[in-house]
């Protein structure tokens, strides 16, 4: 049973401090700094110690409070005329006291208040401003989100200087009581898309909210599909180029990562360097992607099925070239494609889980012992470690790693079809997998725009990266209220 914390704020501060000691008893972080003012008037500071920055407390807080508040007449006048500090606000509810200094900010408590007074001094240790390691660029910023909600904030203000930027304030978890912030350009965004965000992360309850993966999975249409229906993302240039194209934001306190809605299966094949280099370049890494991930989820499958069904259409000197290179294998190609496909996965695992200086050299030594001990074995054929190497490459070169993992799915679901019934195996799984994307949306949103969507302008940022001054509207998909970007 959850515990209720009492709004009421009692007019003796004795009594107020015994009743938070008594529901925050045994915690040694809790700091209570009782003293007086105005020579017999009680006053108390409640803080935890490791997240207020005592050095404001001292100085500005109580310094200022036991030495000059005999000069002050009303009790009133004390916030106006003795605080010296920038940041602070008045609350009516205890509860919601407790909960600002449970999240780093001082709760001040005066004798005749039935109020109380928080004071902005959150001051916990912080990670710095790093470059993502997720998602690297060759050309762009090299600034990464950190732990700190407050500090992504900023990260991304500092790109829209607009003052139609909103930044609403929410707080998940029963118990985690987790910060979070939705951001979005007020005159550009589909409210709609707002308002259903709003309504799923209060339909949220549980008890804590840990990174931005938890909320991901409770507002995303479909959790079961095997593709992510939002992007989730390190990088605040990225944020920023969303909010600009009338996308919403979310940014969860504790996560490096943010969560932007609505997605597109598009969205998740564009790199920032898309936009940070030259037209014909971008245009052509593009097209060298979208062949990536055709042969990455194609290429095991397709051989499988021609090995085991259709011999007929390779050609001779090939097919007498794979039939050498499978002599002495004792299993069958779809065997053999498995055991490859789970050693490329147990590999990637292991090298994401290992440290950097370690994963590197495992994933180079243990790929090249690997694939040359089964060979040496005859546990598979030489042709299936150049496929299943090729299949690696052109999978790495999806940006987001999210998507990556869908279509590995993908590739599993094809491999065992071809197994079945060949070709037509590989053609079904196919058709499947398209119709389920064409039913997939996101917030409203068809997740193959604008692939589905009659408007061509759309295309100018799709397959190819028209130049700048080309791109004067904005996604017609979104339905933004400002349509135009650019005059």
């Amino acid at each position: 049973m959850k515990e209720q914390i009492k709004d009421t704020i009692e007019l003796n501060t004795d009594d107020n401090v015994k009743y938070i000691k008594e529901i925050l008893k045994d915690n040694s972080d809790i700091v209570y700094r009782e003293f007086y003012i105005k020579r017999n008037m009680k006053a108390a500071l409640i803080y935890i110690d490791g997240m207020a920055d005592k050095i404001l407390l001292d100085d500005y807080v109580l310094e200022t409070l036991m030495i000059y508040s005999k000069d002050v007449n009303e009790v009133e006048d004390i916030k106006k005329k003795l605080l010296t500090v920038s940041d602070m606000r008045e609350v009516d509810k205890l509860s919601e006291g407790i909960n600002a200094f449970l999240s780093g900010d001082t709760l001040l408590l005066i004798d005749g208040l039935d109020s109380a007074y928080v004071i902005a001094t959150r001051f916990w240790p912080a990670r710095g401003v790093n470059e993502p390691s997720g998602e690297t660029v060759v050309r762009g910023a090299r600034e990464g989100f950190t732990e700190t909600i407050r500090f992504n904030t900023a990260l991304v203000r500092r790109r829209i200087r607009d003052t139609r930027l909103r930044i609403k304030a929410k707080t998940l978890g029963v118990r985690s009581k987790t910060d979070v912030a939705i951001m979005y350009i007020e005159d550009i965004v589909n409210e709609t898309i707002v308002t259903e965000l709003e309504e799923r992360l209060e339909k949220i309850n549980i008890d804590a909210v840990l990174d931005s993966g938890y909320v991901e999975e409770y507002i995303e249409d479909n959790k079961y599909s095997l593709f992510p229906q939002l992007q989730s993302t390190e990088r605040p240039d990225v944020v920023a180029a969303a909010l600009y194209e009338g996308r919403v934001a979310v940014l969860v306190d504790n996560s490096p990562f943010a969560i932007v809605a609505p997605a597109t299966l598009p969205n998740f094949f564009q790199s920032p360097d898309d936009y940070y280099q030259r037209i014909f370049n971008t245009s052509f890494i593009r097209i060298l992607r979208g062949l990536g991930v055709f042969l990455a989820s194609i290429l095991p499958a397709l051989y499988v099925a021609v090995t085991s069904f259709h011999t007929s259409i390779i050609p001779t000197k090939l097919a007498y070239s794979i039939a050498a290179s499978r002599e002495g294998v004792p299993f069958p190609a779809f065997v053999e494609a498995l055991i490859m496909e789970i050693s490329l996965a147990f590999l990637l695992e292991a090298v994401a889980r290992l440290p950097k200086p370690i994963g590197a050299t495992i994933g180079i030594v243990g790929g090249l012992i690997i694939g040359q001990a089964a060979v040496s074995a005859g546990i598979v054929s030489p042709i299936m470690v150049i496929i299943i190497g090729a299949t690696a490459i052109t999978s790495f070169m999806i940006p987001n790693y999210q998507i990556t993992n869908a279509f590995r799915l993908v590739r599993f679901m094809l491999i065992i079809a071809a197994s079945i019934i060949g070709l037509y195996g590989i053609v079904l799984v196919l058709i499947i997998v398209s119709v389920h994307l064409i039913k997939l949306k996101s917030f409203g949103v068809p997740y193959l725009a604008p692939l589905v969507n009659e408007n061509k302008k759309d295309f100018k940022d799709m397959f190819f990266r028209y130049p700048m001054d080309k791109m004067k509207e904005r996604p017609e998909y979104m339905h933004t209220k400002d349509k135009i970007r650019q005059k």
